[in-house]
């Protein structure tokens, strides 16, 4: 043993390394305990409204640590983010959020789609042919929070299965996306709650053959911890309203592409 070192110290340390990991795999089960309770008592109720916030239920990549990755900043992104669509446009929107799956014969009633940590997703052939069919049919995918090379080539490995002959391509400068409603010229990451991190972001996009956008990929950025986060006096004000504009122009171009 090198002189001077103290076991204890180190016995505390990994101690404290191990609780926090068991803190937070209890964490994840207790909020998907919490999301079967509240769907079970609370299934998606009639198409009442023009907007919905549409949340994708996927299954997990054998590559990933992913454990109910698809519920991350669930329900506080929706509860938030509802209310501010309504306060900036004159869209009707339901009064919560929305659960689907690739199966769901529900899919094809929203227009608007959002998918969360797709760093950590699988799609089988048949959800795979299921969500292109859906796209293909004029709906829109906003996929956000997923970091790095590694989480890039698990996102694309189920996405190359849906479009294997549509190429990912970088949204231009003046792209109607970035200036449906808002001018979004601000190209900064927006930041998940541990703040800035080191990788560059990207906003990406698959088009169909007519040039309308179908999947808006945000890469490398987390407006969903934006918007979850969006009353938490810590979490910087103006990346939570860059968040917001993002959100409100994709719903705008859904509507009208």
């Amino acid at each position: 043993m090198p002189k001077g070192f103290d076991r204890r110290k180190y016995a505390g340390a990994a101690f404290v390394v191990v609780s926090l990991i068991l803190v937070s795999a209890c964490l994840s089960e207790a909020q998907a305990q919490r999301f079967r309770q509240y769907y079970e008592s609370t299934p998606n109720g009639p198409i009442d409204s023009e907007f919905f916030f549409v949340r994708l239920q996927y299954s997990c990549s054998t590559r990933s640590r992913c454990r109910s990755a698809w519920l991350t900043d669930w329900p506080d992104a929706e509860m938030h983010l509802l209310p501010g669509i309504t306060r900036l446009t004159r869209v009707a929107t339901g009064a919560d959020g929305r659960i689907v799956n690739l199966g769901s014969d529900e899919l094809m009633d929203y227009p608007w789609l959002y998918a969360v940590e797709v760093g950590q997703w699988y799609l089988d052939d048949l959800e795979a042919a299921r969500l292109r069919e859906y796209l293909d049919r004029g709906g829109f995918l906003m996929v956000d929070d997923f970091w790095g090379a590694y989480e890039w080539s698990i996102f694309t490995e189920s996405m190359s299965k849906v479009f294997p002959d549509r190429p990912i391509v970088e949204l231009g400068e003046d792209h109607p996306l970035l200036h449906v409603l808002y001018d979004l010229d601000q190209r900064t990451q927006i930041p998940g709650r541990g703040g800035q991190r080191g990788e560059t972001p990207h906003w990406r996009g698959i088009f169909d053959d007519d040039d309308r956008l179908m999947v808006a990929i945000n890469f490398n950025m987390d407006m969903g911890d934006a918007w979850e986060h969006a009353d938490d006096p810590w979490y910087p004000e103006p990346m939570t309203a860059l968040a917001y504009r993002f959100a409100v122009n994709s719903l705008i171009y859904s509507m009208t592409h």
